[in-house]
């Protein structure tokens, strides 16, 4: 089994790595490959709403960047953690540019990432980052993933970068998320041709204006 994680921090060794290398500490001890790809350091443009990635069902978005290595990337792995630092309350620029073009691109793929674990963990200063954790879900319940739980909202505070590793609290909640993908990863592989999967259905859309 593999889980990749996406750093969306500037800093490749900032506060969001730390968080991501906590939960990552508990995978690895089961043997569970966990791969780190740094986005924030990265220039990502935002989706141009083309719609191509929807015409073409190639699994590409038309822009051609790093987004479509990721996109396989997060295609191949049992469960993705997104890890981001809080920019004004919410998701750093970069990683939202490609979240919302990754996101976009499964979506309209056959739902690439339905039904394989994910979880958000966030590193903050002081304030914003149950916002920040709040809209990275979005992405993650909107994909009909599975979402690891911990005992407290998975945010991380520090400044400096490291810093994050003196809260105690936010040490265990990352741990404790950590144990939480382990255990959601083997309930699946042993619930594989046990256990059917519901059928996916097809989106509706109700607008109200007419």
């Amino acid at each position: 089994m593999k889980v990749v994680a996406f750093n969306g921090s500037p800093n490749k060794e900032g506060n969001t790595y730390h968080a991501i290398k906590l939960v990552a500490a508990e995978l690895e001890k089961e043997g569970i490959e966990t791969e780190i790809v740094h986005v924030g350091n990265k220039a990502i443009r935002g989706c141009i709403a083309c719609y191509q990635c929807l015409k073409n069902q190639d699994e590409q978005c038309a822009i051609k960047d790093e987004v479509n290595e990721w996109v396989q990337k997060m295609k191949e792995a049992d469960a993705i953690i997104l890890g981001s630092p809080v920019h004004y309350s919410g998701v750093g620029g970069t990683m939202k540019s490609f979240l919302d073009r990754a996101f976009f691109v499964a979506g309209v793929n056959g739902g690439l990432l339905r039904h394989k674990v994910g979880a958000a963990v966030v590193a903050v200063r002081r304030s914003g980052g149950v916002t920040t954790f709040d809209e990275l879900n979005h992405f993650l319940n909107y994909s009909e993933m599975l979402l690891a739980t911990s005992n407290y909202w998975n945010v991380i505070h520090g400044r400096t970068p490291g810093e994050a590793l003196q809260d105690g609290e936010g040490v265990q909640i990352m741990r404790v998320l950590g144990n939480k993908i382990v255990w959601l990863l083997r309930l699946l592989e042993n619930g594989k041709g046990v256990v059917p999967e519901p059928e996916r259905e097809a989106k509706v859309y109700t607008n109200f204006i007419r």
